[in-house]
């Protein structure tokens, strides 16, 4: 089972260099698994995108209609964040050895706790994840 880290779910719904390997990599996993904090982190980066001309307002309230739908239809599975995902990235942020941000250790900690692998486009979360001992995957 896979943890998908938003970046990942970003060049999935919105056209970048690495959308078309992501999307056959992502209709390959059976249900693939993200957080809560993934949602919110699509929709700022879809404003994001919005603000910096890269993407139409119309364009971006599509992405967002399709990814509810996607929801809806149980195409992803939706883990929560618990207090216990808040505790472990704050120990491992506060062994002072990775350069783990904060929403980051958020999303190593839940694929962590559910023994997933991450598959992220982050180079900094993978080489976090790698320091720490989650479980990782590229894309190629």
């Amino acid at each position: 089972m896979f943890y998908i880290d938003t970046s990942v779910i970003v060049a999935y719904y919105c056209p970048e260099t690495l959308s078309e390997t992501v999307e056959q990599l992502i209709v390959k996993i059976k249900q693939p698994a993200i957080s809560h904090l993934t949602e919110i982190e699509l929709t700022s980066a879809i404003s994001r995108k919005i603000r910096e001309k890269n993407l139409s307002q119309a364009d971006g309230n599509r992405i967002l209609t399709q990814f509810k739908s996607h929801i809806e239809q149980e195409f992803f599975r939706r883990l929560s964040i618990e207090y216990k995902h808040f505790q472990m990235g704050k120990t491992w942020i506060s062994q002072f050895n990775t350069p783990l941000r904060l929403l980051d250790a958020l999303h190593l900690a839940v694929a962590s706790s559910y023994n997933l692998t991450l598959l992220s486009t982050d180079l900094q979360l993978l080489e976090s994840a790698k320091l720490i001992g989650v479980d990782i995957s590229t894309i190629p």
